[in-house]
């Protein structure tokens, strides 16, 4: 018996937790079980020819709203060519409507609904012939007249009895690594299906350390937690933090997503003294509408949450990705703008503006009718329009969420941008106006290389603030561009700074700036440390930097210092130096 368990992925450093927790949890029958990942990227008739030359007996797709159509092409011609394999799907884009899914697509077997792992091994016995399919509870499936039956459902898994999923960290070397120490969520907020799940279970923490520390030793780079709400239960989510403090070897990063506004005094404080990098937050705001929130069953005091948030950046050592959903109840766009505004004054290192998904299942989708709600009727089931948001207004939010993950997820522009702000009334007004700037240009359906945005951000500046704002904007730009890295090809929108560069030789021969600026390089020869670091002189006022908020008064030269990165943010150190400007100067 062969099984092979295919994952989709949405990007290709993404792996499935899922099917590696099936394998994993499968007992004796662990052996017969293969995993396939791949990714939406792929064409399917790529995954089709892979699985079909596994020659597999069965064949079972994990299923979720950014894949069903791939799986449905390559399981349709799977079938078409391999007709004695049987499919079997799971996963929560199948799991609200099996009876419908199986009486449409009847290429399929049957479908695995709920939690999956005590369902896919009592499924694997049934397959060898150790047990009888109509015992099994959690599926639907067709039989061999072509009656459907859809089994009454199981209860939930017991998370202490679940095996570690990891077993080769080889194959995660350039990918994420996803982990769960709990399922469910106390909460019930309106658009998302973990509000089904209304019992909150959790994973004992004497194993969640024991597999925490597996990760500290493999040195994992990111390791994803997909807990719902991870500080749902104080004692459990201190308990870890405490942990990952204690045996942390500044190798590994963990992503949480938390409620801002329930964390407490202890946790703050805690997360405070932690090394920076070493946690990240996702914090779902979605709106700052009281109306929005409260219709959508989401308790949250916005304003504890601002000081939460501002409390935690201050700190400088903890990442905070903030969420926004466009198309919610009772926003409409003017509305969205402020909430936009709200969130990005809380400068987040990643803000992210989604747009509202009317899941299956969800009490979202139940109210659709009420909120006037238009939606992809296929997969993601994205808003189209509401009673409060037409598509016009829509696609002005597209737009807006193209600009700000170019420009403002991106880290590059952080001192452009936070310039450019003051010349508009509000962030979002600025963004909208860049958004349309790439419209009457044309440029908004071509793709652009990094530098690219460069010019074109400086383009956009010029035309709004003249020349002298230009001269001012491409300082800022220079800044940022090296802030970030050592580039080897100058922009010629940077101007040339031949005229300094037998000054730049002169510093880094100097035997006294060796003792006074370039501790860490003792290793590297005085020309090694010119190549690996940058001098840029700079006749007007620049931050020292981006954190600092302090500026530094112009003309001056900053050294740009890669080797000591800040941790957080990756900007290199920058260093005011002082350069002879006597020395015989290069005519540029």
């Amino acid at each position: 018996m062969k099984i092979l368990l295919v994952a989709v992925n949405a990007k290709y450093i993404h792996s499935n937790l899922a099917v590696y927790s099936l394998k994993a949890n499968c007992g004796r029958y662990e052996s017969q079980v293969k995993l396939m990942e791949y990714s939406i990227n792929q064409y399917p008739e790529e995954i089709l020819r892979g699985i079909y030359r596994e020659k597999a007996d069965v064949v079972c797709f994990s299923c979720y709203i950014w894949n069903i159509q791939i799986i449905e092409q390559a399981a349709r011609w799977l079938k078409m060519v391999s007709p004695e394999i049987r499919i079997w799907l799971g996963g929560p884009e199948v799991s609200f409507d099996v009876r419908e899914r199986l009486m449409d697509w009847t290429f399929i077997d049957g479908i695995m609904y709920g939690e999956g792992e005590d369902t896919f091994r009592d499924m694997a016995a049934c397959w060898n012939g150790a047990a009888d399919i109509e015992s099994v509870e959690g599926i639907g499936h067709r039989h061999p007249d072509g009656r459907v039956h859809v089994h009454p459902s199981r209860d939930f898994v017991d998370m202490s009895r679940l095996n570690f999923v990891y077993t080769r960290p080889e194959d995660f070397k350039n990918k994420i690594i996803y982990y769960e120490t709990s399922r469910g969520c106390p909460f019930r907020c309106s658009y998302c299906l973990s509000s089904v799940e209304k019992k909150v279970r959790f994973r004992d923490t004497a194993l969640v350390k024991k597999d925490l520390q597996q990760f500290i030793d493999w040195e994992i780079p990111q390791v994803k937690f997909v807990d719902r709400t991870f500080n749902c239960q104080r004692d459990h989510s201190m308990d870890i933090l405490r942990f990952i403090k204690a045996q942390d070897k500044g190798k590994t990063n963990f992503h949480f997503e938390v409620t801002a506004d329930l964390l407490t005094e202890e946790e703050l404080e805690f997360m405070a003294g932690l090394r920076p990098g070493l946690i990240q937050l996702e914090i779902g705001v979605q709106s700052t509408n009281p109306e929005t929130l409260k219709e959508i069953r989401r308790n949250v005091s916005f304003e504890k949450l601002s000081e939460i948030v501002r409390r935690i950046h201050a700190g400088k050592n903890i990442h905070q990705h903030l969420d926004l959903i466009a198309g919610l109840p009772f926003e409409n766009l003017e509305r969205f703008k402020q909430s936009f505004d709200d969130v990005y004054g809380l400068k987040p290192e990643q803000l992210q503006l989604g747009f509202l998904k009317v899941l299956k299942g969800s009490h979202m989708r139940e109210k659709a009718g009420d909120y006037g709600l238009v939606y992809r009727p296929e997969p993601p089931y994205e808003v189209l329009s509401t009673r409060w948001l037409s598509y016009e207004d829509l696609l002005v939010l597209k737009s807006v969420e193209e600009m700000v993950e170019v420009y403002y997820n991106s880290r590059q522009f952080e001192n452009s941008l936070e310039w450019l702000e003051t010349y508009f009334s509000s962030a979002f007004d600025m963004y909208e106006a860049l958004a349309g700037y790439y419209e009457r240009k044309g440029l908004d359906a071509v793709s652009h290389s990094r530098m690219a945005r460069y010019e074109i951000l400086l383009d956009f500046v010029s035309e709004h603030l003249g020349e002298e704002g230009r001269e001012i904007f491409v300082q800022l730009l220079t800044y940022d561009l090296y802030l970030r890295e050592n580039v080897k090809s100058r922009p010629e929108w940077a101007g040339s700074q031949d005229e300094w560069k037998a000054s730049y030789v002169a510093f880094f021969k100097d035997e006294a700036n060796r003792e006074t600026y370039f501790s860490g390089y003792d290793d590297y020869t005085t020309k090694q440390i010119q190549r690996m670091t940058h001098i840029e002189h700079f006749t007007l006022d620049v931050p020292a930097t981006a954190a600092s908020g302090k500026t530094v008064a112009g003309p001056v030269f900053l050294w740009f210092d890669y080797l000591h990165r800040d941790p957080l943010t990756w900007r290199s150190r920058t260093v005011e130096v002082k350069i002879d400007e006597n020395d015989e100067k290069t005519e540029s």
